[in-house]
């Protein structure tokens, strides 16, 4: 079966039990599984899906936890390592009324970090499989040349690259080097996913077309623009895709972007799309494909936490029956 594989952080999310309340004010959290690239895992997993985490743990009860959450998904955990040199990432959350969010990371280094680009090995991607990526891990360190490595291999074998920036300024030193790292990567995917709040930032322009043109470098061919409770777009470089949001009582926006996507590299992963179809396939089921990943990121968003609030497949298909 072919393979949808994520490379990067897999970490604890301690989402507050009180919502509307700042982050220092939180008295009492609860543990959920997390982590962008293992939540887009998570996603394709439950909905059927092959998928594989690339990742790295410590070797604590958190990494076990992290590991069990996954596997109970059915999520591939073969290629994560445990290591005794860190801990397992954490991150606190605070919600606001609207379900927003605020970050506090503890992860300097965190395991997954010192994933070694010599752990990647050239068999894993074929023709057929599935890469993605996000922006977090692409810090200085051992995981950002493992990055590397894979997306170099991947490209070799002709497996579709995926990646969702899913900025997070606070873990960075700088707002420009996390930019100009995005804007490196970014030319070597064959999917960029990019929200709202992320396309000025990235792109250093306003206006809202001129920047999704300027995405479409390198081996861009499908970009996605999300746009949270409005609904998302698909971009090819000569057309365009909407779809509308989704009415629906928010708790909490942890994780939707990533079963956003998830579940549209699930789509291309069981409808078997070679990379030379991409571009063709997303034209003529640009519909299909969005209200799909809408409705299952807004589902994510009724339920706290990232894995938890996973939609099923039967799930999305009763919402999309309406």
């Amino acid at each position: 079966m072919r393979t949808l594989y994520t490379i990067g952080e897999v970490l604890i999310d301690f989402i507050p039990q009180q919502q509307g309340i700042m982050l220092k004010d939180v008295g009492t959290f609860e543990r959920m599984a997390g982590g962008a690239p293992a939540n887009v895992a998570a996603t394709a997993a439950k909905l059927g899906g092959n998928a594989s985490l690339i990742s790295q743990v410590g070797a604590d009860a958190f990494g076990q936890f992290l590991i069990q959450e996954l596997q109970q998904l059915e999520v591939n955990t073969r290629l994560i390592k445990i290591t005794k040199e860190a801990n397992t990432a954490l991150a606190f959350v605070s919600l606001t009324t609207d379900g927003e969010r605020d970050f506090s990371f503890y992860r300097n280094p965190s395991a997954d970090l010192l994933y070694k680009e010599e752990y990647i090995k050239s068999e894993w991607f074929t023709q057929g499989d599935i890469l993605h990526f996000c922006s977090v891990d692409l810090v200085e360190s051992p995981m950002k040349e493992a990055h590397k490595k894979a997306i170099s291999i991947a490209r070799e074998n002709a497996t579709l690259i995926s990646f969702d920036p899913n900025v997070r300024l606070p873990l960075w030193d700088s707002k420009e080097n996390c930019r100009e790292t995005i804007l490196k990567f970014l030319p070597h995917t064959d999917i960029v996913k990019i929200s709202d709040e992320e396309l000025a930032f990235i792109t250093g322009i306003e206006e809202v077309e001129t920047a999704i043109a300027s995405l479409f470098t390198g081996y861009v061919k499908i970009v996605i623009y999300t746009r949270g409770a409005s609904g998302a777009t698909l971009f090819t470089k000569n057309a365009s895709f909407s779809v509308p949001g989704c009415d629906i009582n928010v708790q909490d926006t942890t994780g939707a972007g990533d079963a956003f996507i998830g579940a549209f590299l699930y789509q291309l992963l069981t409808s078997n799309v070679e990379l030379n179809e991409l571009v063709n396939y997303c034209i003529e089921f640009a519909d299909e494909l969005l209200s799909f990943a809408n409705h299952c990121g807004a589902l994510t968003t009724t339920k706290k936490g990232a894995f938890a609030a996973l939609p099923t497949l039967e799930d999305i298909q009763k919402r999309l029956n309406k």
